[in-house]
């Protein structure tokens, strides 16, 4: 009997400290909020942050983009073709870009690249004690270096997506003409008819969601993080593994929400 209720304790432990877990970033979250919407106000740092998140990100999530639609055009057609459906392709690409595949792989790209960045920038300025220093000084690292990558990393993802989707809709339109034989101007067409005004607002939800949580974990992890070098590598880890659960949960209820 003693086995059972100890493996039940266990598993309780993790549970209640998993929701402590949540609360403390999502109290951390607020905090940034509210403090970054009062002034003092640096928009030379939000700029700075919405370029590095932004532009900056743009030949990686391209490269993403055009190489899922053309994969998706390929593959929906060798399944399609068992059941002489390849009409069907035009539709396929262009709902699985906007809907799934275009915010989400924007999503862990972006993880990738902008969340480890945050965290281990920020988590060498907390072990070398400069953000210490800043608050010596009475500038609020709140307001100074978390509010403004918070808010440019929620506004850079839309834009990231949105022409994520083109770019690998265009993908798949390429590949379809030039290799699966479609006519372009049907192609075009059946596309057009398909794509709907809710699959891009799905979209700008999401990808709204994933740039808040791809900063917000990148800055939680990074401004507690400790123990030195180590610890900065540590808390980039955790950065990255936690951002890229929360992106895949949040799809999963963003969809589910819309389509229940």
């Amino acid at each position: 009997m003693l086995f059972p209720i100890r493996c039940l304790a266990a598993i309780g432990r993790l549970f209640i400290a998993f929701l402590a877990g949540i609360g403390r970033i999502a109290r951390f979250g607020i905090t940034i909020l509210l403090r970054g919407a009062l002034p003092p106000y640096y928009p030379g740092r939000f700029f700075h942050e919405f370029f590095e998140i932004g532009w900056n990100s743009l030949p990686v999530v391209a490269l993403t983009a055009v190489f899922t639609g053309s994969a998706l055009a390929q593959q929906v057609y060798a399944a399609a073709s068992r059941f002489s459906a390849q009409s069907t392709v035009p539709a396929a690409v262009v709902i699985g870009m906007v809907r799934e595949l275009g915010p989400v792989l924007v999503g862990l790209m972006v993880v990738g690249r902008v969340t480890s960045a945050i965290a281990a920038e920020l988590g060498a300025m907390r072990v070398t004690e400069q953000i210490d220093a800043m608050e010596t000084l009475h500038t609020d690292p709140y307001r100074y270096l978390l509010a403004p990558r918070l808010y440019a990393a929620t506004l850079a993802l839309p834009f990231l997506v949105m022409l994520a989707n083109v770019i690998g809709i265009f993908g798949g339109y390429l590949l379809s003409i030039s290799k699966l034989g479609f006519n372009p101007e049907n192609y075009l067409k059946v596309t057009r008819e398909f794509l709907k005004a809710e699959d891009v607002h799905m979209a700008l939800v999401k990808s709204t969601v994933f740039g808040f949580l791809v900063a917000l974990l990148g800055c939680y992890n990074g401004f507690f993080a400790t123990g030195g070098a180590a610890g900065v590598g540590r808390s980039t880890t955790r950065a990255v593994v936690s951002a890229f659960i929360m992106i895949l949960f949040s799809n999963l209820m963003i969809t589910m929400f819309f389509f229940g």
